[in-house]
């Protein structure tokens, strides 16, 4: 659990940092995490959940947001509350999903608003084979085989 606390609050760190200031000098870092809190996959997807509380609220002196949702562990629930925090609250960046067909799902959402995605899934097939769709998402666990 450290470990994974670690790669998350890692991949956090750089992909906030680097949106802040990219985007605005001084605006609030705003980070969508969408997990299977509900659903098959709760099992999983609420200790993710649970583990968002742990995040750091500041990170280099920029305040980071974090907007928790619950896509049941369902592909398309995941897509609509990616594409809802990215159009309306226009996040730096999404953290999810749970399990790998929610996190493939958000790929779409990525590349359309340039917006990173940090996968929870361990599916090889998140990141690889690299190409422009998956250039824009990152995984944390280590990978099945």
């Amino acid at each position: 659990m450290k470990s994974a606390l670690r790669w998350i609050s890692a991949a956090l760190v750089a992909a906030g940092v680097s949106a802040a200031w990219s985007t605005h000098a001084f605006a609030d870092v705003k980070i969508c995490v969408t997990v299977s809190a509900t659903g098959p996959a709760a099992s999983l997807g609420i200790p993710e959940k649970s583990t968002i509380a742990l995040l750091p609220k500041e990170v280099a002196g920029q305040k980071v947001d974090y907007i928790v949702l619950d896509d049941a562990t369902d592909s398309t629930q995941a897509v609509r509350n990616a594409r809802k925090l990215t159009s309306e609250d226009h996040v730096d960046a999404l953290i999810g999903s749970t399990v790998v067909p929610n996190s493939l799902a958000l790929m779409d959402v990525a590349v359309e608003n340039t917006t990173p995605v940090i996968s929870l899934a361990a599916a090889a097939s998140i990141v690889e084979p690299m190409d422009a769709k998956r250039a824009w998402v990152f995984k944390t666990p280590q990978t099945t085989f």
